[in-house]
């Protein structure tokens, strides 16, 4: 079997600094933000010349954290393991083939993801919309083609639109911690609001009102409970030390 070897042509900055409450698609946070670090000799303007004329691009990029927590000599392409996942978009317990979901974990730990640009400069892409974990290594990077990447009588059964979005609102303290923390480039609250949203716990666990959830964004350690199955209340923003 023929090998390849692949290196990273960049790195990722994200506000997302833990992989709990990542969003599970990008674009459906439309105020997580990051940037994308290239590397030499890539960082150079002759590699992103014309980007400029581009409002998205597509990512290609390593499941850094996967692959970290795959034990030795497990390898991939022949851990018959990996055949099936459970995508929450089931409810976390129904198996499906890998190549039918968008599973972390996969053959290869390679994942892609379609964000928007920001702002450029000299090495660096500023990105928005993004679902990416925090030194996310970069493969690859391609512009999108509205004519040839939209293709209008696509389905797919299994996710056939957007997750439904659930309530999301803060304690009193909470929300004037927010506030008061929010920036142009950090747009903390309806970050919070888009990411919890999407029902960050995992499909198979049932609703626990006593239990409390956190998470890291930004430099803020992020907790919150469910009032009820489809309510969200952030209780605590905490600076990280």
């Amino acid at each position: 079997m023929q090998t390849f070897s692949l290196q990273p042509i960049g790195i990722v900055h994200s506000c997302f600094k833990e992989k709990f409450a990542i969003p599970r698609q990008p674009l459906l946070a439309p105020a997580s933000k990051g940037v994308i670090e290239l590397y030499a000799p890539f960082d150079k303007p002759e590699a992103i010349e014309g980007l400029e004329s581009v409002s998205h691009i597509w990512l290609t990029f390593i499941f850094h954290k996967t692959l970290s927590n795959t034990p030795p000599n497990d390898t991939y392409n022949t851990n018959e393991k990996y055949l099936r996942v459970r995508p929450p978009r089931l409810g976390g317990n129904k198996k499906i083939g890998v190549f039918a979901s968008r599973a972390t974990h996969r053959p290869n730990p390679i994942g892609q993801s379609l964000v928007k640009i920001d702002k450029i400069e000299k090495g660096k892409i500023h990105i928005s919309g993004l679902d990416l974990l925090d030194q996310t290594p970069i493969l690859d990077i391609k512009p999108y083609v509205p004519y040839a990447d939209i293709c209008q009588d696509a389905t797919n059964e299994i996710a056939d639109a957007p997750p439904k979005a659930i309530e999301v609102s803060f304690a009193a303290n909470t929300l004037h911690t927010a506030q008061s923390q929010q920036t142009e480039e950090n747009q903390l609250i309806p970050l919070l609001e888009q990411t919890l949203a999407q029902d960050p716990k995992p499909a198979y666990q049932a609703v626990d009102t006593e239990r409390s959830y956190g998470t890291q964004i930004y430099n803020f350690e992020i907790k919150w409970r469910y009032l009820t199955a489809s309510h969200i209340q952030v209780t605590d923003i905490l600076p990280l030390s």
